[in-house]
């Protein structure tokens, strides 16, 4: 069974930065596409960033050019560095793993409060 453990949200000025790291345990961690998704109150949860298997990356519009996802297969993380932070990226930040025919695994989210 997959668990995903999510760190390193906190509060962070505009313009500031954050890495956020999920941490996968399980087994056959490589061949799991993995993302980040966040969710503010009232609205739906939506993408933020995805990176597959291959190692092919894919960002919403709103996060292009200042978000950078990555994956470390060796150690079973998943990496989103944020840069640039705007008070709009305030949101809770969950990580996703996912595979063909097997539902969906998720985090229990941490929090990115980005405000002066």
């Amino acid at each position: 069974q997959v668990q995903l453990v999510e760190s390193g949200g906190g509060l962070v000025q505009p313009g500031g930065s954050l890495r956020l790291s999920c941490a996968f345990s399980g087994d056959l961690f490589s061949i799991y596409g993995v993302g980040w998704y966040r969710q503010v109150p009232g609205k739906q949860r939506e993408l933020v960033a995805a990176i597959t298997r291959a190692g092919t990356t894919n960002y919403a519009d709103s996060v292009q050019g200042r978000f950078d996802i990555s994956r470390d297969n060796a150690k079973k993380m998943v990496f989103l560095q944020m840069n640039s932070l705007k008070p709009e990226d305030t949101a809770v930040y969950y990580c996703n793993a996912n595979r063909p025919y097997d539902k969906d695994s998720w985090g229990k989210g941490t929090l990115v409060n980005v405000s002066s």
